[in-house]
């Protein structure tokens, strides 16, 4: 998230009456709700997780052990089996 400075976007009046509750602490002003982007969706996380398990599964229902899995991506294998439970819901 990136920080923008009151003074170059809120008028001086509004920045007067913030002052009067927080006075120069950070303040997250939230998106208008329909605004709001799902969490990962901006950066690209989203996406490459769901990439990443869905190669996991695919490992695995080609005879891959959890715990080579678990080495290979750097995750524990309570981790894996949650992926692999999950994509096999998905896939019912």
């Amino acid at each position: 998230m990136k920080y923008i400075n009151g003074n170059n976007v809120l008028p001086e009046e509004m920045i007067k009456a913030i002052q009067e509750y927080v006075d120069g602490e950070f303040v997250y002003i939230p998106r208008k709700n329909d605004s709001h982007k799902a969490w990962g969706e901006k950066s690209g996380t989203r996406y490459m997780l769901k990439n990443r398990n869905a190669e996991i599964f695919e490992k695995h229902n080609d005879g891959m052990s959890v715990r080579k899995l678990a080495q290979m991506y750097y995750l524990s294998e309570q981790s894996i089996r949650r992926i692999i439970r999950e994509k096999k819901k998905l896939c019912a």
